[in-house]
């Protein structure tokens, strides 16, 4: 390995001299173009040593070097995927360093009209300010862009998905009434599909505990308008458990509550975000009954 990282500084080297030379009153008359040519295969070389050295920092500035030469020589597409390439190098040791690169590839591919791949790329940036960086309201902004290049370019199915992380986001946040909103769209947009339609009661099983957070009067009347958009949901375990929450709450019985969760936990394995709904839900009636 420290053979490859050697003979990518060596590259880098070269290149740059290429660059200089390439410069110079002589170079532009003879062979300036070709000297430029030559310092772009030699970073794509050095680049591709460094990805082999595992030096992702190296690696990350040697294909930016690259897309800057191809920016600059009006090869877009060429420059777009390389700035792709260092923020995929970047993504192991710097996210914000990542982050820009892959902000600087949206921009030419916006520029160009292929919104989809900008979609990714912005899904990928929110994807990093989620798991990476902890930035929740910067992961929102990035996961609500891609969602609306995906419905402009009519990929709904890739736009609810980005929208789901945002409705997850806003009801760890709080802020109820937005979860409530994309739950409800992305419901409905589901039952609109032979093949996704079976999906919508999870939708709606989150959207009842947003409203739970909130009024238990409000889940009844929701769980109602569910019940006209999907028959079916009536059967499931989880409007079986919305229900028997909805009467606990009610008698404000905050063991019978935490019986009925253990219970539905032992065969539907909750993950953390249902819990900490449920966990919040529960709060209230204790809350409630001191009062």
């Amino acid at each position: 390995m420290a053979d490859a990282e050697r003979k990518a500084q060596q590259l880098m080297a070269e290149a740059e001299r290429k660059l200089t030379s390439s410069k110079g009153f002589f170079g532009s008359l003879f062979g300036g173009s070709t000297k430029v040519d030559e310092a772009v295969d030699l970073y794509l070389q050095a680049a591709n040593k460094f990805k082999m050295a595992k030096k992702w920092g190296s690696a990350g500035h040697a294909f930016t070097e690259l897309a800057n030469l191809h920016q600059k020589a009006g090869s877009r597409l060429d420059a777009a995927t390389n700035f792709v390439e260092a923020g995929n190098c970047y993504k192991k040791t710097d996210p914000n360093e990542s982050v820009n690169s892959l902000l600087k590839a949206i921009e030419i591919y916006t520029d160009m009209g292929k919104f989809t791949v900008a979609a990714k790329h912005h899904q990928t940036i929110g994807e990093i300010y989620e798991s990476e960086v902890a930035d929740i309201e910067k992961s929102i902004q990035h996961y609500e862009q891609a969602s609306d290049y995906f419905k402009g370019e009519e990929s709904n199915s890739s736009a609810n998905k980005c929208m789901l992380k945002v409705a997850m986001f806003a009801a760890q946040m709080e802020n109820y009434e937005k979860a409530i909103t994309i739950y409800e769209q992305v419901a409905a947009s589901s039952l609109e599909s032979s093949l996704l339609k079976y999906s919508a009661k999870e939708y709606m099983f989150r959207s009842a505990l947003c409203h739970l957070c909130k009024d238990s009067t409000d889940a009844g009347i929701a769980m109602q308008k569910y019940e006209d958009m999907y028959p079916a949901f009536q059967d499931s375990r989880e409007y079986k458990l919305l229900k028997a929450l909805i009467t606990h709450i009610e008698d404000q019985n905050v063991d019978a509550f935490t019986d009925t969760v253990k219970e539905y936990d032992s065969i539907s394995r909750l993950d953390q975000w249902y819990t900490t709904m449920l966990l919040r839900i529960k709060k209230k009636i204790s809350v409630d009954d001191l009062c």
